[in-house]
C-alpha cells in the first residue's frame, strides 16, 4: 500500500463510523448489534494493519492540510479504533433486548466518529465541529434512559456547560486565526515554536487564547465546580459512561497537547491550571474515599485523575501527560465494563474470610494502625527508591511528580509492612527501585510520541513545583488519616464534608437551573403522587 493511500487512513475510519451510525440508526435495519461489532472489527483490522507503516512514515505528511499525521495523532486514533471495537463489542451482549437499539448504535458511532476527527484534523474550524459533534452525540447517549430524573438532569448540566466550553474554545481558535492569519493548527504551532525559539513574548491575543483553551480544557475534564454531571451520568448505561470516562473526558488533555507551544508561554493559563486542576486532584481524591457505589467512586476518581493529568501540563510533564491519558483510558474502559462483578467479588471476599471449622469466633477485618517507626522507614525507602533512579537515568524537571510517586509507594510500603507476612527491609527495597524503574521507563517512552518544545520548563523546587508539592502532601497526609484515624473527631468532621461532595455542585446546580428550567420525567409510572405535567425543576 502507498504512503498517499495510506494518507486517507484518518479519513477513511471516521466517515466509515459515521456512514455506519446513520445506516444501522435507520428504523428498518436488522441485526445492528451483529453489524456494528463486523465494523468495529474491520476498522481495527485496517488499523493495525497500517499503523506501523504509518507511525514511522508521518513526517512525510506533515503538509497536508485537512490532516495532522502525527505519531500523537496516529496514538489517538488508535486509542479510538481500539476502545471503538471494545465497547461495541461488549454491547451486543450488554444491550441485547432493549429497546431502541438503533439509536443507541447511531449516537456510539457518531461520537467515536466525532472523536476521530477531532483528533486527527488540521483545521480550526474542523477541530472545533468535531469537538461540537462529540457533544451533542454524547448527550443523546446520556438520556437514553429517558425516564430517570438524574440522567436528565446531569445531561442538562452536561449541556450548557458544554456550550461555555465550545464559546470559550471558539473564542480562542478566532483570536489564534486573527494573529496567526491561518486556519491551520500545524501553522500555529511552528509560527508558535519559532517566536518562542527567536525570544519573542506573547501578544495580548495569544495569551487570552491560552486561557480560554486551558478553561476549556477545565470544563471538558470535569473540574471542581463544574464535576457534577459527570458524577450523576452513571445513570446511563454502563458502556456509555465507559466510553465517556474512558474516550471522551480526556480530550482536554490531548487539547492541551495540541497547542503546547501557546499555552505553554502563558504564565496565566499555567497558573489557572495549577489552581484549579490542583485542589481538584486534592478534594476529588479525598471525596473519592467516602463513597461506596463502584460507578460513583470511579467517577470521582476521573475527577482526580483528570486533574493530576492537568497538573502535570503546567508542570511541563508532558509524556506523563500522554501517558496518563493513554493508561486511565484503559484502566477506566476496563473498571467500567467489569463493574457488574462487584457483587461476586463481594460475595468471594466474604467467602475467603469466612469462619474455619475449628474456630470459635469469627475473624475480624481489624484495620492495623502503622506506628511512627513504620511510616519512617516507608517514606526513608521511597525517596531513596526515587532519589536513585532519577539521578542515575539523568531525569530533569519537575520533582513534584517523583514526590508523588514516593509518596504512593510509602503506601505500599507501609501495607506490606503491616500485612501477615511482612516482607524483608531489602526486598522492599528492591521491588521499590522495580517499580521506579518501571514508572521511568513508561516516562521515557514517551517521549517517542510527542515534539520536543522547549517553551517551558519547570525547574525542581520552583514556586510551581512546591505548589504542587504541597498538594500532593497534604493529600497524602489526609488519605492516611481518613484510614488510620477516622476516630478523631476532626477527621470525623472532613468525612462528613467529603461525603457531602464539600457542598460544590448545589450551588452550580441552582445557577444552572436558575437560568434555564429543566422538566424532570415521573420516577415510576405507579407513583399517583406525580401530575400528568411535570413542572420545571427550579431552585
Amino acid at each position: 500500500m502507498s504512503l498517499l493511500a495510506l494518507s486517507f487512513l484518518p479519513i477513511f475510519i471516521p466517515f466509515a463510523l459515521f456512514f455506519g451510525g446513520w445506516y444501522l440508526g435507520r428504523k428498518d435495519s436488522k441485526a445492528v448489534a451483529q453489524k456494528a461489532s463486523r465494523l468495529s472489527f474491520l476498522l481495527l483490522i485496517i488499523f493495525l494493519t497500517t499503523f506501523p507503516v504509518s507511525y514511522f512514515f508521518t513526517d512525510a505528511w506533515q503538509s497536508s492540510n485537512l490532516i495532522r499525521h502525527t505519531a500523537l495523532n496516529q496514538i489517538m486514533l488508535g486509542l479510538v479504533t481500539v476502545m471503538g471495537w471494545v465497547l461495541i463489542s461488549f454491547s451486543r451482549n450488554y444491550m441485547a433486548g432493549q429497546a431502541n437499539l438503533n439509536r443507541y448504535y447511531r449516537w456510539l458511532m457518531f461520537t467515536l466518529a466525532s472523536v476521530a476527527i477531532t483528533v486527527t484534523t488540521n483545521h480550526l474550524v474542523i477541530f472545533w465541529l468535531g469537538w461540537l459533534g462529540i457533544s451533542l452525540s454524547l448527550n443523546n447517549l446520556l438520556t437514553f434512559y429517558a425516564d430517570r430524573p438524574r440522567a436528565i438532569l446531569a445531561a442538562h448540566k452536561k449541556f450548557m456547560l458544554a456550550r461555555v466550553a465550545e464559546l470559550s474554545l471558539f473564542s480562542a481558535f478566532a483570536l489564534l486565526y486573527q494573529q496567526y492569519d491561518s486556519l491551520y493548527i500545524n501553522t500555529i504551532i511552528n509560527t508558535a515554536v519559532a517566536q518562542s525559539n527567536a525570544g519573542l513574548t506573547l501578544h495580548w491575543q495569544e495569551k487570552v487564547a491560552a486561557c480560554l483553551i486551558a478553561f476549556a480544557a477545565l470544563i471538558k475534564c470535569a473540574q471542581l465546580p463544574f464535576h457534577g454531571w459527570l458524577i450523576q451520568v452513571v445513570e446511563s448505561p454502563t458502556t456509555v459512561s465507559a466510553l465517556l470516562h474512558a474516550g471522551v473526558i480526556n480530550l482536554g488533555g490531548y487539547l492541551l497537547l495540541l497547542f503546547t507551544p501557546v499555552v505553554a508561554q502563558s504564565n496565566y493559563a499555567i497558573w489557572l491550571l495549577l489552581l484549579v486542576a490542583g485542589l481538584s486532584t486534592l478534594a476529588s481524591a479525598l471525596i473519592m474515599t467516602t463513597r461506596i457505589s463502584v460507578k460513583v467512586r470511579l467517577a470521582w476518581s476521573t475527577c482526580a485523575q483528570m486533574g493530576l493529568m492537568l497538573l502535570e501540563f503546567a508542570l511541563g510533564l508532558y509524556e506523563l501527560v500522554l501517558l496518563h491519558l493513554l493508561a486511565h483510558s484503559f484502566y477506566k474502559a476496563y473498571s467500567f465494563l467489569n463493574s457488574g462483578n462487584a457483587v461476586n467479588d463481594a460475595i468471594r471476599l466474604r467467602l475467603s474470610s469466612a469462619v474455619k471449622p475449628n474456630t470459635q469466633q469469627p475473624q475480624t477485618n481489624k484495620v492495623i494502625v502503622p506506628n511512627a517507626q513504620t511510616w519512617l522507614i516507608a517514606l526513608g525507602l521511597s525517596t531513596a527508591c526515587v532519589v536513585i533512579v532519577r539521578t542515575l537515568l539523568g531525569f530533569e524537571g519537575a520533582f513534584s511528580a517523583w514526590w508523588l510517586f514516593a509518596l504512593a509507594l510509602t503506601l505500599l510500603i507501609v501495607q506490606w509492612r503491616t500485612s501477615e507476612h511482612s516482607p524483608s527491609v531489602m526486598y522492599t527495597f528492591a521491588m521499590g527501585l522495580f517499580l521506579c524503574v518501571i514508572y521511568a521507563t513508561l516516562k521515557h517512552a514517551m517521549h517517542y510520541a510527542l515534539p520536543t518544545y522547549s517553551v517551558h520548563t519547570v525547574q525542581a523546587f520552583s514556586l510551581a513545583d512546591i505548589w504542587a508539592m504541597v498538594l500532593f502532601s497534604l493529600l497524602f497526609v489526609l488519605s492516611a488519616l481518613l484510614h488510620y484515624q477516622v476516630r478523631w473527631r476532626a477527621v470525623r468532621r472532613l468525612s462528613i464534608a467529603l461525603f457531602a461532595g464539600l457542598y460544590l455542585d448545589e450551588w452550580l446546580t441552582r445557577l444552572v437551573l436558575k437560568f434555564w428550567p429543566v422538566t424532570l420525567p415521573a420516577r415510576t409510572k405507579q407513583d399517583h403522587t406525580t401530575t400528568k405535567n411535570q413542572p420545571s425543576l427550579k431552585p
